[in-house]
Order: C-alpha cells, then sequence, then structure tokens
C-alpha cells in the first residue's frame, strides 16, 4: 500500500536521524568519562577510543530503542498535526491500521537490538575488562611515567625516573623506595639501563646511594654504588582470574544459575522487550495540540523512556537481591507494560472516554 510504504520511508528517516544525535551524544559522555577514568590509572590512554568503542557499542540496544521510540512518536504526531489523520480516520481505518507498517519497520531494529543484547553486549563488556586486566598486570617499567611517582604491581615499591631522550631502556636521575616487611630500602641514583638477565629484567643503576633502615631501630645503613642492579617486574601474560556478570555470555549465565546470572538475563531480555512495548507506547501517546506546543511529546518521551529503564534498573537489582524471581519478574513489568500501552491503544482507537452519570433536574414550574 503506497500510504503504509510511505510512512515507513518517513520512519526511516527519522530513525536516522534521531539515531545520528544519539550515538553523537553518548559517545562525547563516553568520551569525557573514559578520559577521566585513563587519568586516574583505570585504562591505559592509548586505548581510549578503543574502549570508547566498546562502551558506545554497549549501550547500543538502549540507543536503537529510543530513537525507535522517538521516531514512531514524532512521525504520528506529525500525521495529525498535518490533519493526515483526519483523512486516515475518514477512510474508515482506525490507529490499529498503523500497527502494520510499524512491525514491518520494526522487527529487522527489534532483531539487531536481541543480537546486540544477548550476543554483542557481553563480549564489549569482556574485551574493556581484558585492556583493564592487561594495564593492570603490566610491569613495572611500563607502570614508569617521566616525572611522575609510580607504584609497581604488587605495592612493595615505588618508581621515579626521569626518561632520557635515547629511548625508553634509559634514564636518568632514578629513585626507587622498597618496603619488604620491616624493612625500608631507599635508592638513588644518577643515571639507569634495563637490561635482560637469564630472561629477567634488571634496572641497572650507575654512580648512586643506597640507605637501609629496619622499622622500629634507629640505626641505618648507608652505602654508595658504581653499579647496582634491581630486579624489577615483568608483565603479566596470565589471563584474567575474574569475569563480572555482565562479561559472560548468555550460555554461561544458563549454565551456573544464580541470582546474579538471572538479574543479569533479566536486564538482557529487558532491552528488548522494552524496545517492543515502547513502540506501543509511542503509538498511542502520539498526538497534536496547538495550544501545548511541539516538544510536549518529546519532553513525555523523554520521561516515559526515563521511568520505563529505571524500572528496568530497579527490577535487575530486585532478582540480583532476591527478592523477585526472573520469569515473574519479566511478566508483571513487561507484561504490564504492555497491557496498559495496549489498553491506552485501543481507547484511542475505539475513542473511548469516561463519562460520568448527570444527574436530573426538574424545571421550575413542572408538576
Amino acid at each position: 500500500m503506497l500510504f503504509h510504504s510511505s510512512i515507513r520511508k518517513e520512519l526511516g528517516r527519522s530513525f536516522g536521524a534521531t539515531l545520528v544525535v544519539l550515538v553523537t551524544v553518548v559517545m562525547t559522555m563516553t568520551l569525557l568519562r573514559t578520559l577521566g577514568e585513563a587519568s586516574r590509572g583505570t585504562f591505559n590512554p592509548a586505548d581510549v577510543l578503543i574502549i570508547m568503542g566498546y562502551t558506545v557499542l554497549s549501550d547500543m540496544p538502549t540507543i536503537l530503542s529510543m530513537s525507535l521510540f522517538i521516531s514512531v512518536l514524532t512521525v504520528v504526531t506529525r500525521m495529525y498535526r498535518d490533519s493526515e489523520m483526519v483523512i486516515w480516520f475518514g477512510s474508515g481505518r482506525g490507529l490499529l491500521g498503523l500497527v502494520g507498517p510499524l512491525l514491518r519497520f520494526a522487527w529487522p531494529i527489534l532483531l539487531v537490538v536481541l543480537t546486540l543484547a544477548f550476543v554483542i553486549l557481553p563480549w564489549s563488556f569482556s574485551k574493556i575488562e581484558d585492556l583493564r586486566d592487561r594495564y593492570d598486570k603490566r610491569g613495572d617499567i611500563a607502570r614508569i611515567e617521566p616525572g611522575q611517582f609510580q607504584e609497581s604491581a604488587n605495592g612493595d615499591r615505588v618508581f621515579f625516573i626521569e626518561k632520557d631522550s635515547r629511548g625508553q631502556q634509559t634514564g636518568k636521575n632514578v629513585f626507587i623506595s622498597t618496603q619488604e616487611g620491616n624493612k625500608q630500602t631507599i635508592t638513588s641514583a644518577r643515571s639507569g639501563t634495563v637490561e635482560v638477565m637469564n630472561g629477567d629484567k634488571f634496572l641497572v643503576l650507575q654512580e648512586g646511594q643506597r640507605l637501609e633502615r629496619t622499622t622500629g631501630k634507629n640505626d641505618m645503613t648507608l652505602s654508595t654504588f658504581e653499579r647496582y642492579g634491581a630486579r624489577v617486574g615483568a608483565d603479566d601474560n596470565s589471563g584474567r582470574d575474574y569475569s563480572p556478570s555482565n562479561a559472560k555470555t548468555t550460555l554461561e549465565l544458563l549454565r551456573t544459575q544464580n541470582p546474579q546470572h538471572f538479574a543479569e538475563l533479566a536486564w538482557r531480555a529487558g532491552l528488548t522487550l522494552a524496545a517492543f512495548n515502547l513502540i506501543w507506547i509511542g503509538l498511542a501517546a502520539a498526538g497534536a495540540n496547538p495550544r501545548a506546543g511541539r516538544s510536549t511529546n518529546l519532553i513525555f518521551a523523554f520521561l516515559a523512556f526515563v521511568v520505563y529503564f529505571n524500572l528496568l534498573v530497579l527490577a535487575k537489582n530486585w532478582v540480583e537481591s532476591g527478592k523477585a524471581e526472573l520469569v515473574p519478574m519479566l511478566l508483571q513489568l513487561h507484561g504490564g507494560v504492555f497491557l496498559l500501552s495496549m489498553l491506552w491503544l485501543f481507547k484511542r482507537h475505539n475513542h473511548w472516554a469516561l463519562r460520568l452519570p448527570r444527574r436530573n433536574t426538574r424545571k421550575e414550574g413542572s408538576a
């Protein structure tokens, strides 16, 4: 039908424009947050763009759901404002007649949201955790930044080196503070070079001094040296030994059944069910009121989206804490929203109205 085809084309244009705007906003916010985490030492600054890409990819189910909701709401509202819905109603069709073209347009997006929620989302979180773990397990030499005090991987040593311009393997003005049990050692040298001996990395110091003291004692030992080697920690190439629930695949969550895994399953299933329900909420809420202004529906869309997704977070917390079961919670939350949206849609389709009974009053002078 030509009218259905024009609706789907307009929905596609509105969906594409909304998606570009939302992705741009989310990328900007994610970049700022990732830069802040990198400055605190959570991520490698060189991996900021990669982490931002994985984070935006994990947010795509939410972005697609909101884009679909806004596109349905704005397109149908525009049809009301331009009196196209008057022609649609005059031809004997109701609001439910738009369900067909909406479903034909939305089913590929719903399929993408389903794939992202159950497959891509855990994969992206797993990649982020791998980058975080690899950065935490980097060697002592890799931790050193020029002009900054850096702690070793096991926390018992503090380094300070001014890197030389000749490369990363040579530095000057080296300072090392080591705490081993109740023994504290402070070593300083004019220069240092990284050398590999028998497969281990050593920081070879030249022209320095070494100060040793024992906790609880007042005596100290001071020695000078021309050449001194200090073994430094190498990179830990072992695999990640911890995997949060959001970084586990859906099959792993189903194999090991516990409240944390059920909560993550509730979140992933809720993303797809919420995208489906938002279509009908947008269709039922669409309309035009010249006195209210054009931005009223967009404000409602934002508030409805925020409330719905806050309910998703609340439901996830309830399942994780054991206050609710997985299947009953999904039925109550998303099934309840679906029934309310259908009731609202049927009310507008059939023009139901709640009328209060009028009181019969007798006219003056009547018998």
